[in-house]
């Protein structure tokens, strides 16, 4: 009878671990310093302007929306981006006449790793498998991590965020 209770809890414990749905994922690590002009970044809030000089009055030369990809010029080189007023140099591109300004570093994510979902994927409010669920993700989605603590990520999603299981 013992064995029989025993062999009941193991079943229901792996019931219940896939019925919360831990997602699969691959992690992308963060790029590596080597030849590119700067590293990447994203734009983490719905909207961000892309300033001539380093002041939030300065003349807007474009606005980027949640999830573009700006570089940061020297992000990769050992004295870091060129930042002025909490602000970072970029470009949109890498050809020579590709727009360049200045973003608002609080606003990016600077050479971030990504997690991109292989399966339908549960968010959590907090890093705890008993928080509340805020969101459950699609297959394929890439989102940024922001932090990794304890087998558990922090993404950014859409302006908020949003911790996933990703296991130990």
């Amino acid at each position: 009878m013992r064995r029989f209770s025993w062999l009941a809890m193991l079943a229901a414990l792996v019931l219940a671990l896939g019925c919360l749905g831990f997602g699969q994922a691959e992690i992308i690590p963060p790029e590596e310093p080597g030849q590119q002009i700067g590293y990447q970044a994203v734009v983490l809030c719905e909207s961000l302007t892309m300033r001539e000089k380093p002041r939030a009055s300065a003349k807007a030369v474009r606005t980027l929306s949640y999830g573009d990809l700006p570089i940061v010029v020297g992000a990769d080189l050992p004295d870091g981006p060129k930042m002025e007023n909490g602000f970072v140099y970029c470009t949109l591109g890498d050809a020579i006449d590709s727009p360049v300004g200045w973003l608002n570093a609080d606003y990016l994510a600077i050479n971030p790793a990504w997690y991109v979902t292989e399966s339908e994927t549960p968010v959590y409010a907090w890093s705890a498998i008993d928080a509340p669920r805020v969101g459950l993700l699609s297959k394929g989605e890439r989102l940024p991590i922001l932090k990794q603590e304890a087998g558990w990520y922090l993404v950014s999603l859409r302006g908020a965020v949003g911790w996933i299981f990703g296991g130990n």
